[in-house]
């Protein structure tokens, strides 16, 4: 039975911190089986899923921290479960734009929050546009269980998106098509 490790780095960005990672979990026989990589300011931010035997987990949790130390990083580990499908009649791709300003990410995730709709991905990215005038991204990816109406959530969004003056677009990834 495959064991599962999720760790967190962040830390200042640096050549070569993703490959000393992955050569740790190479040299402590664990598998990647997934992570994601972002640079916030001059802050490198890593999260990774391990799989492995009890053992090859356990040294993983012994070693890191030693790694952590000598790249100044700030590290968090967990032990967790592979990750247990729901059934989802569909997923929504949501992208919000617009003019910068402050609330817009407490609205939308307390709007699907108050929904108890799953949210299984979040990007957002501010900047100034050729005008210099404060723009934002917000992108979703919502798993949508079988007891909403897509029609009608779709329809909340883009009335949500319309009270905060944002443009919004939402595609259908997989499951029920657009009727």
């Amino acid at each position: 039975m495959s064991n599962h490790l999720v760790v967190t780095a962040m830390g200042s960005d640096r050549p070569g911190i993703v490959s000393k990672f992955a050569r740790l979990a190479s040299e402590c026989d664990c598998d990647i089986v997934d992570s994601r990589m972002a640079l916030f300011g001059n802050e490198f931010t890593l999260i990774m899923m391990l799989s492995g035997s009890w053992a090859s987990i356990t040294k993983m949790e012994t070693q890191l921290p030693a790694l952590s130390v000598e790249l100044e990083l700030m590290t968090v580990m967990k032990r967790t479960s592979k990750h247990t499908a729901q059934n989802y009649i569909s997923r929504l791709q949501v992208i919000f734009t617009g003019q910068d300003q402050r609330g817009t990410m407490r609205k939308i995730t307390q709007f699907l929050a108050e929904r108890s709709l799953d949210l299984a991905a979040v990007r957002s990215h501010a900047e100034e546009d050729a005008q210099g005038n404060p723009s934002q991204h917000v992108f979703l990816t919502i798993n949508v269980p079988e007891k909403v109406e897509l029609d009608k959530l779709e329809n909340s969004i883009n009335e949500l998106a319309s009270e905060m003056s944002l443009d919004c677009t939402i595609e259908r990834m997989q499951g029920i098509t657009s009727s």
